[in-house]
């Protein structure tokens, strides 16, 4: 197996309540139906169960699964760390946050992503890995902002 890795973050400012957002960021059902690719994620305490749909890599069929101690400041910070139960070994896991701030006309929303895939591709199938799952992850942030939008009622602009 390799391990390959890809990040990325974005911010905007959502026409919408703080503790609209928050609620919606906090509820793993409605995290799972706003994310594309995203199957389910089950809480339990302060881990969640995120599992993917199957993906394609470069030929290798993948349907990561991966657990996260989710940690919660109240209206402001989100953080998640791959943290899987004891005696067991994901091939993928997830660090990040999301940050909420009030902002002019709404909620200022960052959030930064590093996912890690564990794939048997041979280490020299990093530049084009990478860019596959950086093209998945554009695809995921874009239609998850969409849908989030959507779900706050808010119109997209353009």
């Amino acid at each position: 197996m390799t391990r390959f890795t890809a990040s990325t973050s974005a911010e905007a400012v959502v026409p919408a309540p703080r503790q609209q957002i928050w609620d919606l960021l906090v509820d793993p059902a409605t995290i799972a139906a706003l994310t594309p690719f995203l199957k389910r994620v089950s809480a339990d305490g302060e881990h969640w169960r995120w599992e993917m749909t199957g993906l394609d890599v470069l030929g290798v069929k993948v349907a990561p699964a991966f657990t996260e101690r989710m940690v919660f400041v109240d209206l402001e910070r989100i953080e998640f760390h791959h943290d899987p139960p004891p005696g067991v070994k994901e091939r993928s896991g997830v660090e990040g946050w999301y940050d909420l701030a009030d902002a002019p006309g709404g909620t200022h929303l960052a959030t930064s992503l590093e996912i890690t895939l564990d794939l048997p591709l041979p280490r020299l199938a990093a530049p084009a890995v990478s860019s596959a799952m950086r093209g998945v992850m554009a695809t995921m942030g874009d239609r998850f902002s969409a849908n989030l939008l959507r779900e706050l009622g808010v119109e997209q602009a353009g």
